[in-house]
């Protein structure tokens, strides 16, 4: 498969007729009636159909290899058994010739799937040889006989046998023992030293072909194998080079892909092929490269931002705590601003207003500690569903739950700072929690809150 993978583009798969339709055409529906009725001037030698409807006699035609319109499941079809057989009718060569020569046309037809079939056929071909010759197993071929007149049972008992090998045959093209065969049938002989190596250069053409086959299908690790499988037989097979190092490049193998490249370069330096694949290889190298440092640098960025959040919330005197199951605040967050990687930037939290005695709430994304809350309510007073207007930053009072349960006052004038560096709050789960309650009702809210408190306890 001389240039293959270079030159199946090039080539187009012409297409096929739709209105040839192969094997007999279907009877017209219904049909049911017997064919001596349809056709009375038959003459007698084409009446042997006679008493079969026409639908039986598709039926019968559709059996016959040459006017199957589907391959016939049935195991029992001598026919269709004889006809497979030819495609291993000759020498180990000849028949791996031939399936590589079907897999090529699949192949400039670009059918991939195919065209690895064929060419996998093939392989089993060769790979039986080498597996016998391995083992110091002879070859054993039919002797040349002369003719003979065979008697009936003789003729019989030969058909029974020839039938038996080929339900066995595997594919390999080699002949199993018969116990029934009769020595004078086969014979051993060595093999051909040129034979052997034109089997082994065809078994490695067979390999590096498949490979381009799975490089189409993305199947890169079978990809990979094939190469592999290629150079035990050749070490000096530039195409299992430059396949090998497309499959490893397409998985992001970039060092194996790399190797595999320089290999080939070393046998054949000139290649373009594998020129151009060496400057894919370092293309994507740079982008992996570029991509891991600045990964890197975004692992390291986001360990000096914990830290220093860490040290201001500690130098603050700011508690927080987490439960395991935070809220889903989105990417709001306690964190440092302007500017997260600067010391001296402020801290903000996220806050969520509470209004217990309307069920209602209002979230905060940034509280910002130099903040209060009179200046929140500036923009969030009027609330929309406050039609009493009970909600004024005069007429509210604001409560904190501290780290012991109780309740804590909070000053509409203080800055967020001052409330939270007391020690006695707490942040939880990246969120700080405050209770907004019209005066009019604070002091009964602040009872139940109390007693429900008590309760659980």
């Amino acid at each position: 498969m001389d240039n293959l993978a270079t030159k199946a583009n090039d080539l187009k798969l012409e297409s096929s007729n739709t209105n040839n339709v192969i094997g007999p055409a279907p009877p017209p529906p219904g049909t049911g009636a017997d064919l001596s009725a349809i056709f009375p001037g038959l003459s007698p030698g084409h009446t042997i159909n006679t008493g079969m409807t026409l639908e039986e006699t598709f039926e019968d035609l559709n059996k016959h290899p040459l006017f199957m319109t589907q391959l016939d499941e049935s195991e029992d079809n001598e026919e269709l058994a004889a006809l497979q057989s030819l495609a291993y009718d000759g020498t180990p060569l000849e028949n791996g010739l031939n399936f590589k020569e079907q897999g090529n046309e699949c192949f400039r037809a670009k059918k991939w799937s195919d065209a690895k079939e064929f060419y996998g056929k093939g392989m089993q071909v060769l790979q039986a040889e080498e597996f016998r010759r391995s083992k110091g197993i002879r070859r054993k071929v039919a002797k040349q006989q002369e003719a003979k007149i065979l008697s009936e049972e003789e003729q019989k008992a030969f058909e029974e046998r020839e039938k038996r090998k080929l339900a066995e045959n595997d594919g390999t093209g080699v002949v199993k023992d018969d116990g029934e065969a009769t020595k004078e049938e086969y014979e051993e002989v060595e093999d051909d030293p040129t034979e052997t190596q034109k089997e082994r250069t065809l078994l490695e053409q067979l390999y590096v072909n498949r490979a381009a086959c799975h490089l189409e299908l993305k199947n890169y690790r079978s990809c990979t194998l094939d190469c592999a499988a290629a150079l035990r037989l050749n070490p000096k097979n530039v195409k299992a080079f430059y396949r090998s190092a497309k499959a490893l490049l397409a998985v992001s193998k970039i060092a194996e892909a790399d190797d595999a490249c320089a290999r080939g370069l070393e046998i054949d330096s000139s290649n373009a092929a594998l020129q151009q694949l060496a400057k894919e290889i370092i293309a994507k190298n740079d982008t992996v490269m570029a991509h891991k440092k600045a990964e890197e640098k975004r692992a390291a960025d986001a360990r000096r931002k914990e830290m220093l959040l860490k040290a201001a919330l500690e130098a603050r005197n700011i508690k927080t705590r987490s439960t395991g199951k935070p809220p889903d605040m989105e990417d709001a967050h306690v964190q440092l601003v302007p500017d997260p990687l600067d010391p001296q930037s402020a801290v903000s939290v996220p806050t969520m207003l509470l209004y217990p005695a309307d069920y209602e709430s209002d979230f905060i994304k940034a509280f910002n500690e130099t903040e209060s809350l009179e200046q929140h309510f500036g923009y969030v007073f009027p609330l929309p569903w406050d039609r009493e207007n009970k909600y004024t930053a005069n007429n509210v009072e604001c409560y904190v739950e501290t780290i012991s349960g109780g309740l804590a006052k909070v000053g509409k004038k203080v800055s967020l700072l001052k409330v939270l560096s007391g020690g006695n709050m707490e942040i939880v789960d990246d969120l700080l929690k405050i209770f907004v309650v019209p005066k009019g009702k604070a002091e009964s809210w602040v009872r139940d809150w109390k007693e429900k408190k008590l309760g659980r306890k």
